[in-house]
């Protein structure tokens, strides 16, 4: 075996063109954890069964290896013993019947409502960018809009008067957000004002844009949340997204329904929007231990 592991590696490099990097390091360790346990086990790896594979899998659990690791475990397997299949090595690949464990989900980082002030204030309102970028926070903030949707957000998009926002989402799916007072004091002053000051005598049909007048990027609005975390006193790491986390927290915190968040969110299915309950999980308790009559003496 320690033959075709070697083989098959050079194909990757050769062939596929993979780069001496950490995937082809990560292939070689995963076929070589898995060589040394069908070695010590006695197990013919060109007719394996469904056991063997789950002695293997509960070999890596007992390691206290994370479903990631699993998987990535599994899926290197599955293409080495594909190409064992393409070399004429083994008749069938035996991994394509095997499912992917089921990762682990992640409770998304979120900001307490002091952070997200503390953000907002150190944005100085006498400069054009820095109005802009509060702005932004207090956007992403009110809407839980993801920030592909906030920098693809058109002037003509917008209304004032019923504040709200047209959005363009994943697949193309179109809905409504909404913001409150404190957006729309900042959106009457950068529309008539300040925005016009970053066009540098451009035209954009986009609402936000960067020091050069033109659309503001990605990777742009990423750049201004880490600027504005290294000048506020958040401690923790955030991304825009953490923003939209937050914004789904605090209004099931304060008593909103899954179904209306998923509305906001823009999520399909009710699925996704549920790892937020997780983080409410502590308000559910303390409202119990508050009102129910048994909860204490």
């Amino acid at each position: 075996m320690p033959n075709e592991i070697n083989n098959f590696l050079d194909y990757l490099l050769n062939e596929r063109g993979y780069q001496q990097n950490t995937t082809l390091r990560n292939y070689q360790i995963d076929l070589t954890s898995f060589y040394d346990f069908v070695k010590s086990h006695k197990i013919n790896y060109q007719n394996l069964t469904k056991d063997n594979i789950r002695s293997y899998l509960k070999y890596l659990d007992d390691l206290h290896y994370q479903k990631s690791t699993i998987s990535r475990h599994l899926s290197t397997l599955r293409s080495f013993y594909s190409y064992l299949v393409a070399t004429g090595k083994i008749k069938k690949n035996i991994f394509l019947t095997i499912s992917l464990p089921k990762k682990d989900k992640k409770l998304p980082d979120i900001l307490q409502y002091q952070e997200i002030e503390e953000l907002l204030a150190v944005c100085n309102l006498e400069d054009p960018l820095d109005f802009r970028n509060r702005l932004i926070i207090e956007l992403l903030y009110d809407t839980g809009c993801r920030v592909s949707e906030l920098i693809n957000i058109k002037v003509k998009d917008l209304d004032l008067t019923n504040k709200e926002i047209k959005v363009l989402g994943k697949g193309n799916k179109e809905r409504i957000v909404y913001f409150g007072e404190y957006a729309c004091e900042l959106l009457n002053p950068y529309l008539s004002t300040v925005r016009a000051q970053l066009m540098k005598n451009k035209y954009s049909e986009y609402l936000f844009l960067n020091h050069l007048g033109n659309k503001l990027t990605d990777r742009g609005v990423r750049l201004i949340i880490d600027k504005l975390i290294t000048r506020a006193s958040v401690k923790h790491k955030i991304s825009p997204h953490s923003l939209r986390h937050t914004f789904a927290t605090h209004l099931l915190n304060e008593g909103a329904d899954l179904k209306t968040v998923q509305e906001l969110l823009g999520h399909s299915s009710l699925n996704t929007t549920q790892i937020y309950t997780h983080v409410s999980n502590e308000r559910l308790r303390n409202v119990y231990l508050a009102t129910h009559p048994r909860s204490k003496k």
